[in-house]
């Protein structure tokens, strides 16, 4: 299953980009711990080990693709291997980032779930964390 989402972000695609890939700026703006990097190969946590995986495919302050499952902190953890594919593609617009996110291989039962969930879990808290760094 695929979900498709897009939002603006008031913030440039570099600066989109260092939030999703730094665990300590990716925990400042969900507000939930994270262990997240910028190196390809590399695993991460995030949502306090809510969601887990590895850093598939990394363009700096373009793209980002995720092997992504929800893991052991998860009320509901996925089996073993089981994996879907998560694409966050960052491009600058007026007004800031088109920030798209394409999502794929998504077990059946957690299509909406997930597709509701990323609105909550990513476009908002970028959107409040970007304007709090304005303010200051």
């Amino acid at each position: 299953m695929i979900i498709h989402q897009e939002a603006l972000i008031d913030a440039s695609p570099a600066d989109v980009y260092e939030v999703l890939t730094d665990g300590q700026k990716f925990a400042a703006a969900t507000g939930m711990p994270a262990r997240l990097g910028d190196r390809e190969g590399e695993t991460f946590s995030i949502f306090d080990g809510r969601v887990e995986g590895r850093q598939v495919e990394l363009v700096r302050g373009e793209r980002i693709v995720q092997a992504w499952r929800f893991g052991a902190a998860h009320p509901s953890c996925w089996d073993a291997g089981v994996y879907s594919v998560v694409r966050f593609t960052l491009a600058a617009q007026e007004g800031g980032t088109r920030f798209v996110i394409d999502h794929t291989g998504v077990p059946a039962e957690w299509l909406e779930h997930i597709s509701g969930g990323y609105p909550t879990f990513y476009q908002q808290p970028l959107e409040r964390y970007f304007a709090a760094l304005a303010r200051s």
